[in-house]
């Protein structure tokens, strides 16, 4: 009998140790070491907040960031950025450059692989490079691809795709013709719009990048699950050319567009990054856990310069002049932003070492009193006893609300004008302004490369990214010019004319400069915030 007990105390001793060893690996599976080994070690799984669906997983048109933070994950172009914001070799492991500049010839990885197996080749780099250009594609990137011989007239149906000076001189060699040397080129490329397409799957299947189970990438994850409006996921690329220095394992991204249901979910586990509310700013950054960093790119407002009462540039002048962008940070945004007033943001250096932002000053300020006389101004001008109705228009996101709360107050007080606010979701906001049906509309600017010129070439007649049907000859020859100068010097001074000319138009509302403000699981490690870019999360790890 005592025997029996023994053995009885034994066996329940030895199932608690498996009961307490079950609860505490619940949720995870064992890893294989890759040699058929099963090994106790849990999954790595980062949990991130897209805000929303992503717009595309089409390259050229996901020009956004609710599509390219995931892009820059799940693709890779030629080069990739470093953890100091700076382009090294990706798919290309080395390239060489003319005497003149203008023509580079990568060398792609012999490694370098498609999600499905296939080989990535020079003519992927072609067929992707064109498609960005072809008018027929209609992405809003295609003007990236302007630096390139015979871009801009494909783009805009005055030449052939066959113009376009980019070819495979073989299987894995890929060169490419720029109409002038461009220091920031290498910078360019590691944009998502110049990512490769698997030209087979893309001819095979034209919606390839519309569902998980079709998609093909080659980057160091690959897109395993994709329920629209709800949540994506991520898993490591094991045919990707470096994954043997991929440390995550999964990445889950859910799709939360309200910072205060974002910053509960960061509270409770089920995310390990967060934005940080606006209400809750104060109380978190005293806690010291919040982290700042830096992004080139500004929240603004667009004028429709086609529509009443904005064709007049006084009454442009007036509503901007009228909007207190100091008050805007302190006391709504709340994430120690820098309040706009110019377009080109901090963080760039001229030839003589000053930044583009401090030497071209302050061109348009809080003025209620001048903004008063203008609005009257205007009014003559145009015959208006009284103004026409305007409706300022957002797209759908708490803090998009509260800004534009803040202008209608502002207007009020101000100026003395009602102004109607009216919001409705991103994809559909996005296609309505570039087709000019707002009045004003809420809008922003994330840069696309590390140069001001990626800031004041968004305003020129016709470009895709301008949708405030402005147009100034002055202003786009200025562009024009500053695009084809080698003389820094030179350079940097037709930008500061051209930015200037923007601002005595007035075709926008600066608001303020952007920067990255948010919480972070302090077991997570390895991600960049690139100031000008992408989430890059090849080098994320988590404890």
């Amino acid at each position: 009998m005592k025997k029996f007990i023994t053995m009885l105390v034994t066996f329940m001793l030895l199932f608690a140790l498996a009961a307490c060893t079950a609860n505490s690996d619940a949720g995870s599976e064992p890893k294989d070491d890759g040699n058929g080994d099963s090994k106790e070690k849990t999954e790595k799984v980062l949990y991130l907040n897209n805000g929303q669906e992503p717009t595309s997983f089409d390259p050229p048109i996901g020009f956004d960031a609710v599509s390219w933070n995931a892009l820059n994950n799940i693709m890779e172009g030629l080069t990739r950025l470093d953890e100091n914001h700076q382009p090294k070799a990706a798919t290309a492991e080395k390239w060489d450059v003319s005497e003149d500049g203008k023509t580079y010839t990568f060398h792609i990885r012999e490694d370098a692989k498609w999600s499905n197996g296939d080989d990535l080749t020079a003519d992927d780099f072609v067929f992707a490079w064109k498609r960005l250009l072809d008018p027929k594609t209609g992405s809003g990137a295609a003007f990236l691809g302007y630096f390139i011989e015979g871009g801009e007239a494909f783009n805009t149906e005055k030449g052939t795709a066959d113009d376009v000076k980019v070819k495979a001189v073989d299987k894995k060699t890929f060169e490419v013709t720029l109409t002038s040397p461009q220091a920031y080129f290498l910078s360019v490329i590691a944009n998502p719009a110049f990512f490769p397409i698997n030209e087979k799957v893309a001819t095979e299947n034209p919606e390839w990048f519309s569902e998980a189970d079709s998609f093909v990438g080659n980057g160091p994850f690959a897109l395993s699950e994709w329920n629209h409006d709800s949540d994506f996921t991520m898993v490591k690329n094991d045919k990707y050319w470096d994954a043997k220095n991929v440390k995550l394992d999964k990445i889950h991204w859910a799709m939360v567009d309200d910072t205060n249901t974002e910053y509960q979910m960061f509270k409770t586990g089920e995310l390990d990054s967060s934005d940080v509310p606006a209400d809750l700013a104060e109380s978190l950054f005293k806690e010291g856990d919040v982290k700042v960093e830096d992004q080139a790119g500004e929240y603004f407002y667009r004028f429709n310069v086609t529509m009443e009462p904005f064709q007049n540039v006084n009454i442009r002048k007036a509503f901007a002049m009228a909007v207190d962008q100091k008050q805007i940070v302190e006391l709504v945004t709340k994430n120690k932003e820098k309040p706009a007033y110019g377009f080109v943001s901090y963080g760039f250096k001229d030839a003589a070492g000053k930044d583009f932002r401090e030497a071209n000053g302050d061109l348009l300020k809080t003025n209620v009193a001048e903004a008063k006389e203008l609005l009257k101004k205007g009014m003559e001008e145009e015959g208006y006893s009284t103004l026409p109705e305007v409706t300022l228009t957002y797209n759908t996101l708490d803090s998009h609300k509260k800004i534009a709360e803040a202008l209608q107050q502002m207007f009020k007080e101000n100026l003395g004008v009602d102004v109607k606010l009216a919001n409705m979701e991103s994809n559909v906001f996005a296609t309505d302004q570039k087709a000019l049906k707002f009045q004003l509309s809420r809008s922003s600017f994330l840069a696309d490369y590390a140069d001001p010129i990626n800031f004041v070439e968004n305003f020129q007649t016709g470009h895709s990214m301008n949708r405030t049907g402005w147009s100034n000859a002055e202003f786009d020859q200025l562009v024009k010019d500053a695009k084809n100068e080698s003389d820094e010097n030179k350079r940097f001074d037709l930008m500061y004319k051209a930015e200037k000319i923007l601002f005595e138009e007035a075709p926008i509302i600066p608001i303020h400069f952007y920067n990255q403000v948010y919480l972070q699981n302090e077991s997570v490690t390895g991600i960049v915030r690139h100031p000008v870019g992408y989430l890059e999360l090849k080098s994320a790890d988590k404890k």
